[in-house]
């Protein structure tokens, strides 16, 4: 019986049905939801049930094309939430890694939650569908870094659930475009060689972070809520000689993003 660390090895990916609890994946898909929720009736004026799957994704459509600066600050804020990184660092994650032959894991990028939707895109934008490509391009890591991905409702192919090539993780790091989020791939790749997953909630993709992969085409009127998080093995040789890269560039910005603010009086207001 081959085991899952085996089939990562061979294939560059394993899919663990019901590894995750699904109230854990419940508790980081309400929060974000929580906290669209604030914006959403700011910019709208819509107090929305988040609960109502439709009425909510309408409203964060409409939220998106009223105050598209405003979606943005708000989709990476929920990158920030404690459930979200409390789950990257938790010990059954860890543990996963390391029984799947990461022996020193280490965080190689923050967490990110995705909200995939051909509603959440401008001027011919593709990051609500990524093209093939690999994630080591960005990451640049350890040879065995690893990459964890799921979604936060079920998903299939009709929501654009990953497509993967199997074996495609040692083929060496393939040429592709600079240009945009991640890079696609250059090369011809055959559409015959992908495979399409399907999830249930709590079920949990591993792969290799040189698997080629992509996005598939979310034909549904909803969003396709997932997260991913990358892992870095810190007892890799090539890792260790190169002296530990951290591709990921992380900073602020150089101007305050609100001019003129705070004034005196809000700080003392804070702090009455």
């Amino acid at each position: 019986m081959t085991t899952e660390r085996e089939q990562l090895n061979k294939v560059g990916y394993v899919l663990l049905r019901g590894f995750l609890d699904k109230n854990t994946v419940s508790e980081i898909y309400r929060e974000a939801r929580e906290i669209f929720s604030v914006q959403i009736k700011r910019i709208t004026g819509r107090t929305v049930d988040i609960d109502d799957r439709d009425a909510f994704e309408n409203a964060m459509f409409e939220f998106f094309e009223k105050d598209f600066d405003a979606f943005v600050n708000t989709g990476k804020t929920v990158q920030h939430t404690f459930s979200l990184h409390r789950l990257a660092l938790s010990e059954k994650i860890e543990n996963a890694l390391k029984d799947l032959g990461l022996e020193k894991p280490v965080i190689g990028a923050r967490p990110a939650m995705q909200f995939n939707s051909r509603f959440l895109s401008k001027g011919g934008s593709k990051h609500w569908k990524l093209d093939a490509h690999q994630d080591w391009r960005t990451g640049q890591g350890s040879l065995d870094s690893t990459v964890i991905w799921f979604p936060m409702v079920d998903a299939g192919a009709d929501i654009g659930a990953l497509q993967v090539i199997p074996g495609s993780h040692t083929a060496g790091l393939m040429e592709a475009s600079t240009s945009g989020y991640q890079g696609g791939i250059t090369a011809a790749l055959k559409v015959e060689d992908f495979v399409q997953t399907e999830f249930q909630v709590g079920d949990m993709l591993v792969f290799s972070s040189f698997l080629v992969h992509q996005s598939g085409n979310n034909v549904t009127n909803n969003i396709r809520w997932s997260v991913q998080l990358r892992y870095n093995n810190l007892a890799e040789s090539t890792f260790i000689e190169r002296g530990y890269p951290m591709a990921y560039l992380y900073k602020p910005e150089p101007d305050l993003v609100t001019p003129n603010f705070p004034s005196v009086e809000q700080l003392k207001e804070v702090y009455k």
